[in-house]
């Protein structure tokens, strides 16, 4: 026979789902408590930034690591400027950052991009290669600067409201 069933119990309910606004200002939080100063928070994210818009998939995040530890900033928001390039965002930033090379270089021989074979990519690729890098490192120093100004004078505002509040509660 069964033993007895217990009394009717309640099962938990399932935890409701975070609000997006609860998770901005989670991660606002964090951002605003990051031990590092403005100016080394915004150039972790420019160098982020400026290795997002080179196609290295894959290397992104351990090159902006590499940069901004060489210039002192943020590895954290370093690697989350790299996400200026994800999936959805990649093929136009490859297709832009190519059309400027070309257009720096004047190379214009290289504007039917259909490859019959791989022997016509490897013939193709020094060139492709030199006018894409051109069109990724312009765009990306571009990038980068602003992303440096903005992000700095955002950074320095969240820090000095983050101790107006510290201050007002007395916790300073």
């Amino acid at each position: 026979m069964h033993p007895p069933m217990a009394p009717a119990q309640r099962l938990p309910r399932p935890p409701k789902p975070k609000s997006w606004r609860r998770r901005w200002r989670y991660y606002y939080w964090k951002l605003v408590r990051l031990r590092s100063t403005p100016e080394s928070m915004a150039l972790g994210l420019a160098m982020g930034v400026l290795v997002g818009m080179i196609p290295l998939f894959g290397m992104q995040s351990l090159l902006s690591i590499g940069l901004a530890t060489l210039v002192g900033g943020n590895k954290w928001l370093a690697v989350l400027g790299t996400w200026i390039s994800n999936p959805v965002t990649d093929v136009p930033l490859v297709l832009l950052n190519f059309r400027l090379g070309q257009w720096l270089l004047r190379n214009h021989s290289i504007v039917d991009l259909r490859v019959e074979s791989f022997q016509d990519l490897v013939n193709l690729g020094g060139e492709l290669v030199t006018v894409l890098i051109t069109g990724c490192l312009v765009t990306g120093t571009i990038s980068a600067i602003v992303t440096y100004v903005v992000s700095i004078r955002l950074f320095r505002r969240m820090r000095a409201r983050y101790h107006r509040q510290k201050n007002r509660r007395g916790l300073y």
